[in-house]
């Protein structure tokens, strides 16, 4: 695929320096208008299909383990190297001299010739670019030249050589120059970070002011990503009228499931044993078994020896979830119908004592997805929390093999069927239950599910009959959802709705504080509306904005019955207000010392807070900021190791994981098309391992190298199984060690991201080597011409080539070959794995092929080659990489060249403290980037 780019010539005189005073090669300067497909220019003025770049390789013998390999690239890195800080008492200028007594004539020799004024090879002049990069136009140019210099893709290798010492030379001048540019761009410009908070802020902001759990924002629209990746870009994040009214509604929801105004709801109880729910079934087998003897009434010895065989059958083990009377061994499958809402089980008044004992249970086998109904009528309330108990037990044998099996899992659905068009079943379990307990000391097991939260309900409930079609009733499901055969046994079921373990409420409470002014209303209500504004806005309300709140209640408190209403009507303007909505920054001034425009510390601990927890500050943050405590560094670290020390935390790994990996992607995967086809708990599995996996990494400060390679796993039993790991049992996810096998462990050769970069039935080295650029490298490739040609799966000499023979078929074309020969030995490294990202060593009877050669003519042997390459030559631009998404998710908006210097430093900090993650999170909020605007 090439990539034309448009330049546009800029007139004499533009340049920072006058044309006299430039040597004559950078007399005439250019201004261009795409700078960032420099690399691609390098690659497009190469005639062959396999385009190769000298670079100096240094590679560890082959000898050295990939931890071994590791070891050895961080001790090579550029960012272990003192560096020298501009005088800050001088204003910097640009080393102009050294530019034409060295660099010149460097770049003279060595690229003028292919990107001169006689051969434009790619569109692209480098006599014409300007070396002032304090002022000059170019420095997005000048950025990506050093890109290719270091990387070693510049020159090509056919062409005239650049040796060692110009290579560093130049190098070198270029880093200094790009940092001390960087840095004065940085101090005279500005940047907006002003921006709406997403919807998952949103979301958690309401959970974490309210003190509940309920999906608040789950109705709003999901936010598009940033050419970054992310979704809260400030570039993205605006607002419409319709949008702000569609929020002044979820704040009037979300505040009135917070306060309550009446009495305390009766709660409704259900108490249901396995006897009682396997009824219906026990009375069709006790149906059969009186058929039989009605049909030998009339031979009493032929009528016992059919019903003792009828009998003996009911003692045989059915497959599938069955009640079993313990009293004498007999068994019957359970069985479940919505008509007439025969299952269902009215609800009681008063709650009821579980009895100690039992004498009939529910089985519910593994390694099926083995359901168990329980039906609960159309009595439940839309709102409130609906707690959920049930005494259950793990069988330790298997009785069709006798073998001992593993500890299984329970997961909790509701679900309704009103006809035979009309259901749903949703899971409301956050997380599968392990059931450890033998069946002679059963154990209880809980869930609180929030009603409010399920959707959608069964929408005849009050306009249908129970007994009718469609039905009203509703029920839950509990499922064995074990990978295994470990059968479970439950032998009673609890129901308790609305579940109020105190009245009013804690999030009621929350809201209205404790105070000895509670009989004077107007300075309690002024009480009430100065706490919650100051954490809802991130900031002390000043008294004009609290006067025209307390004006608002005194217009409406004769509307209200009661102070709580009109409170809670006040605090809906409060949340619909852009001091909540949005992320505001105050007019302060610079500081005067570092001329840095400095967030105020409210501000610090807000951008602290959405940074780690996707949420508004606690009240700690709050107050550390209100004493001014936040401006010290070890302060701010002691606060993210605290907030990171926080389950809150595990919503940073979450968000920040899916958009920088660009998980959407798995989210799309159609598990009914994939070859093989997916189960979906396998593909849940994958979309949850590298999250698991980032978050192992952050709470162990591990190094992010671990990213490229680990000598461990985070899997659960079904991946497990797909990777072909042994003795892993159960769904929750663990640390699995490897034993050094490179086929596995980081993120390249998790199963998800081989997925979701595949074509569904085979692999893509296209797609995984565009994400392997994007994500893991931060170095996009362009997006391609408009006019590139398909591979023409009509020709028959085209239908018969492998994937990879098409691939070299469609590079040799003159509109794909530069692109196509940065991106396809990245993804060819990939070929061992599948569609869904298992490994295989044939295709159709052949072996793999997944050996690719780079532009600097190495050779990336498989993955390990890949990972051993990354590993070797590639660190700095790796964790550089990850300084620049993690800073670019942290401020919301785009990086620019003035952040340029910023990032490198915090990049040195973090490779000379050994790479870790949390390390880095420290360094990053600890920087002068992080703490301005």
């Amino acid at each position: 695929m090439a990539t034309v780019i448009a330049l546009t010539r800029r007139p004499p005189g533009r340049s920072s320096l006058p044309p006299s005073e430039l040597p004559p090669m950078f007399a005439q300067p250019f201004r261009a208008n795409a700078r960032a497909l420099f690399a691609i220019f390098c690659w497009a003025c190469l005639p062959g299909t396999c385009l190769i770049a000298e670079e100096r390789l240094n590679a560890p013998a082959p000898s050295l383990s990939l931890e071994e390999t590791k070891r050895h690239g961080a001790s090579r890195s550029k960012y272990l190297e003192p560096t020298t800080q501009p005088n800050e008492t001088k204003t910097p200028q640009a080393d102009l001299q050294t530019f034409r007594d060295v660099i010149a004539p460097i770049l003279e020799e060595s690229c003028v010739d292919c990107h001169g004024p006689d051969n434009e090879e790619g569109n692209i002049r480098v006599d014409t670019l300007d070396p002032n990069l304090m002022q000059g136009d170019d420095v997005q140019w000048w950025v990506e030249v050093l890109a290719v210099l270091n990387n070693g893709e510049m020159p090509p290798p056919d062409e005239v050589e650049m040796d060692d010492d110009d290579r560093s030379t130049v190098v070198e001048w270029l880093s200094g120059e790009i940092q001390t540019a960087s840095s004065v761009r940085r101090a005279t410009g500005g940047h907006s970070s002003f921006r709406r908070l997403t919807r998952y802020e949103t979301n958690h902001a309401l959970q974490d002011l309210l003190g509940l759990p309920y999906e608040f924002a789950k109705d709003l629209p999901p936010e598009a990503h940033s050419d970054d990746g992310f979704q809260n870009s400030s570039e993205m994040l605006h607002m419409t009228v319709k949008q702000l009214d569609t929020y002044r509604q979820l704040a009037r929801q979300a505040l009135d499931r917070a306060i309550v105004l009446e009495e305390q709801p009766a709660p409704m109880y259900w108490s249901i044993s396995m006897k009682q729910n396997s009824k219906i079934d026990r009375h069709q087998q006790q149906s059969k078994l009186d058929q039989v003897a009605e049909k030998h009434k009339d031979d009493p010895a032929k009528q016992k020896q059919e019903v003792d065989a009828l009998r003996e059958t009911f003692q045989d083990i059915p497959r599938d979830t069955h009640y079993r009377d313990l009293t004498n061994g007999q068994k019957v499958s359970a069985s479940w119908a919505y008509q007439g809402a025969r299952y269902a089980m009215a609800p009681e008044d008063a709650p009821r004592v579980m009895p100690p004992t039992f004498d009939h249970v529910a089985v519910l086998p593994g390694g099926r997805n083995q359901k168990l109904i329980i039906e609960l009528g159309d009595q439940l309330p839309d709102q409130g929390i609906m707690r959920v108990r049930v005494r259950a037990s793990w069988l330790k044998d298997d009785e069709s093999t006798g073998k001992q099996t593993q500890p299984p899992s329970l997961q909790l659905e509701f679900g309704w069927r009103a006809s035979n068009e009309g259901r749903a079943d949703m899971r409301v379990s956050v997380a599968d239950t392990l059931v450890e307990a033998s069946p002679d000391e059963p154990q209880i097991y809980e869930w609180d599910v929030p009603l409010g939260d399920i959707y959608p309900r069964n929408s005849v409930r009050g306009t249908s009959r129970m007994g009718v079609t469609p039905s009203p009733s509703e029920y839950i499901r509990f499922i064995n959802s074990s990978v295994s055969k470990a059968a479970i046994q439950i032998d009673h079921v609890e129901v308790v709705a609305p579940v109020n373990d105190q009245w009013p409420p804690e999030s009621h409470q929350q809201i209205f504080i404790a105070s000895e002014h509670r009989d004077d209303e107007p300075r309690y209500a002024k009480e009430v509306l100065a706490a919650f504004m100051h954490r809802a806005w991130r900031r002390p309300p000043t008294e004009a904005e609290l006067e025209r709140k307390l004006k608002l209640f005194d217009a409406i408190r004769g509307q209200c019955d009661s102070m709580e209403e009109a409170i809670s009507e006040v605090l809906a303007s409060v949340l619909s207000s852009p001091n909540f909505l949005y992320v505001v920054r105050s007019a302060e001034t610079n500081d005067a010392e570092t001329s840095i425009d400095r967030l105020s510390p409210n501000e610090l601990a807000t951008r602290l807070a959405l940074f780690l927890w996707c949420s508004v500050p606690d009240s700690e943050l709050l107050e550390l900021a209100s004493e001014n405590q936040l401006s010290s560094a070890e302060h701010l670290k002691t606060q993210v190791r605290r907030i990171l020390a926080d389950p809150k935390a595990e919503r940073f790994s979450k968000h920040f994981v899916h958009q920088w990996l660009d998980l959407q992607l798995l989210d799309f995967l159609n598990v009914n098309e994939t070859k093989p086809k997916l189960s979906p708990l396998l593909k849940e599995a994958m979309q949850r391992e590298p999250i698991a996996f980032f978050h192992e990494l952050l709470h162990e400060d591990e190094s992010v190298l671990q990213f490229i390679h680990a000598d461990f796993a985070m899997v659960n039993e079904r991946l497990a199984r797909h990777y072909q790991i042994p003795n892993v049992y159960g769904n929750h996810f663990r640390r699995v060690r490897l034993n050094s096998d490179p086929r596995r462990g980081g993120l390249l050769t998790q199963a998800g991201l081989l997925a979701m970069n595949s074509d569904g039935t085979d692999s893509h080295p296209l797609k995984r080597g565009v994400w392997l650029l994007e994500s893991i490298l931060n170095d996009p490739p362009p997006p391609p011409p408009p006019a590139v040609p398909e591979i023409d799966l009509a020709d028959p000499e085209i239908a018969k080539m492998t994937l990879i023979e098409r691939m070299a078929n469609h590079r040799n074309h003159p509109a794909c070959m530069s692109c196509h020969s940065k991106i396809d030995p990245w993804g060819i490294a990939f070929e061992n794995y599948d569609a869904v990202g298992r490994w295989r060593d044939s295709i159709n009877g052949k072996p793999v092929v997944a050996s690719a050669t780079l532009f600097n003519q190495q050779e990336l042997a498989g993955v390990e080659g890949l990972k051993r390459y990354l590993l070797e030559h590639r660190q700095d631009q790796f964790v550089r990489g990850m300084v620049h998404k993690l800073a670019t998710y942290a401020l919301g908006r785009p990086l620019t060249f003035s952040d340029h210097s910023s990032i490198d430093e915090i990049t040195a900090e973090v490779r000379q403290r050994g790479d870790g993650l949390a390390t880095m999170i420290e360094q990053l909020v600890t920087s002068d980037l992080f703490q301005s605007k």
